[in-house]
């Protein structure tokens, strides 16, 4: 068998020349760069891995939180949600098993372990929405205690934008309670203003409005007459005649 050698001409062995002087130069950077790369993309997945895994682990324990919350067994429940906090504390999870827990010990007046659980779920920020119900839930508490200024530090903190309203209402409620009517009075327009329109909550909070001489008649008057407009115009004609003819008949 005969090897045939093929020469390299001279502008070719130039560029071979080139290459191998960039590649002793920086072989060893781009490489290094490369191997962090990779190790960052494995990294990556594998931490994505892990947090499946400590969801499906988490999602589970929740299942006996719940479990132990609807058996009334306050003593089992104590224990399984301390492991739900210890291990997977981070987690929504979690913060879903101190509102569940909260619930039943304050229901079985243990105020104090319920107060501890919702603690525990403010000091978690994996949900902020979560983290503003136990915020609610806590001054609620608090208030019935008349711990009023611990009460207030709650809701007047940062909230979740969808519970802004229900935390102002609360501080007004707070407020009340303490005599500061004109705070009040600035709480509730605020609670008003925030809460969407239609809402019974909000209907409940221009109550108390009223009740402390601010008139928000006009805008009441108009939100509850709408459904009677449009009812009015879905009966038709026969409908505004009617009314008219029992008009006449009254005149």
């Amino acid at each position: 068998m005969v090897i045939q050698v093929q020469h390299l001409d001279l502008e070719e062995q130039e560029q071979l020349d080139k290459i191998k002087q960039f590649w002793e130069r920086w072989g060893n950077i781009i490489t290094g760069v490369l191997i962090v790369g990779l190790l960052g993309f494995a990294g990556w997945r594998g931490y994505d891995w892990y947090q499946s895994q400590q969801a499906g682990k988490a999602s589970l324990l929740y299942d006996q939180v719940r479990l132990d919350a609807q058996s009334g067994d306050a003593v089992k429940l104590a224990e399984s949600l301390k492991t739900m906090q210890e291990q997977y504390g981070s987690t929504t999870y979690a913060q879903q098993a101190g509102l569940l827990a909260a619930s039943t010990f304050f229901q079985k007046g243990q105020v104090d372990q319920a107060k501890a659980a919702l603690t525990e779920v403010i000091a978690e920020k994996a949900d902020k929405g979560l983290q503003s119900m136990a915020r609610l839930q806590l001054a609620q508490i608090l208030t019935q205690q008349k711990q009023y200024d611990l009460a207030l530090q709650q809701v007047s903190g940062s909230m979740d934008p969808a519970f802004e309203g229900l935390a102002a209402d609360a501080q007004g409620d707070i407020h009340q309670l303490q005599g500061k009517t004109p705070e009040a009075i600035q709480d509730y327009t605020r609670a008003y203003k925030a809460l969407e329109a239609g809402l019974p909550y909000r209907q409940m909070v221009a109550l108390k409005l009223t009740a402390l001489g601010v008139d928000i008649a006009p805008e009441t008057a108009a939100a509850s007459s709408a459904p009677e407009a449009a009812a009015a115009s879905a009966a038709g004609p026969a409908s505004s005649a009617a009314s008219a003819s029992s008009a006449a008949q009254a005149g």
